[in-house]
């Protein structure tokens, strides 16, 4: 009886160390508050955009303890694009990112769900597999919320590099060059920000001028 005992333990004790850790707890508003201030994003990113965004984080299943946060409140002209690392809470990279040429000049106004747009889109994604396009390195993101970027694959909306997507070139244009409908970042960091984020990490693209319209739609935040 003590061995089968023993066994039965053993077994038990094996499955428990076998299961995938939990996801830490939702963050209070006040602890969401204390890591944009101790990330030093003050002068960088929206706090509402960090806030919804770390929100979704707490809410959807994700694989990697990875946040990517696109502002496309801001300029193409200035750094949008924020990947945290959760778990250690450490800002891992910051770049410049394009946006859809049917979204504006050098601010993005204008999002869509809806193919052949040539528009970005808003809202929450996760990152699946990479693959060799014509763009190079590229990352297919899974769109999560109806109606609002779940075309994405439909799309063929991708996260890839891209010469326009330097900031080199917003400095000669005023802008940055634009893509379909892609985040395209400047070549030197796509591959190591794809391979940071890929195979299951949550991405969120955020727009002030349009958050209200967006919050009425989306089943996350």
């Amino acid at each position: 009886m003590q061995k089968k005992l023993t066994l039965l333990f053993s077994f038990l004790l094996i499955a428990i160390l076998a299961l995938p850790e939990s996801k830490a707890a939702p963050m209070s508003s006040s602890e969401i508050r204390q890591l944009y201030e101790n990330l030093q994003l003050q002068n960088e990113v929206s706090y509402k955009a960090f806030n919804q965004a770390v929100t979704g984080y707490h809410k959807i299943n994700v694989k990697k303890a990875i946040l990517t946060l696109i502002d496309f409140s801001k300029a193409s002209t200035e750094e949008r694009l924020y990947v945290i690392d959760m778990e250690k809470k450490a800002v891992l990279f910051k770049s410049h990112v394009a946006h859809g040429k049917n979204s504006g000049g050098n601010y993005a106004t204008s999002f869509s769900n809806e193919k052949g747009s040539n528009q970005s889109s808003l809202g929450f994604f996760l990152t699946e597999n990479t693959y060799q396009g014509k763009n190079g390195l590229s990352l297919i993101i899974n769109g999560l919320e109806n109606g609002i970027n779940d075309r994405a694959k439909t799309r063929a909306v991708v996260i890839h590099g891209a010469d326009y997507a330097n900031p080199k070139q917003a400095k000669a244009l005023g802008r940055l060059g634009r893509s379909f409908g892609c985040p395209a970042l400047p070549r030197e960091l796509t591959q190591p920000i794809i391979n940071t984020i890929k195979d299951g990490s949550l991405l969120y693209i955020y727009s002030e001028s349009h958050n209200e319209e967006y919050l009425k739609s989306s089943r996350v935040i």
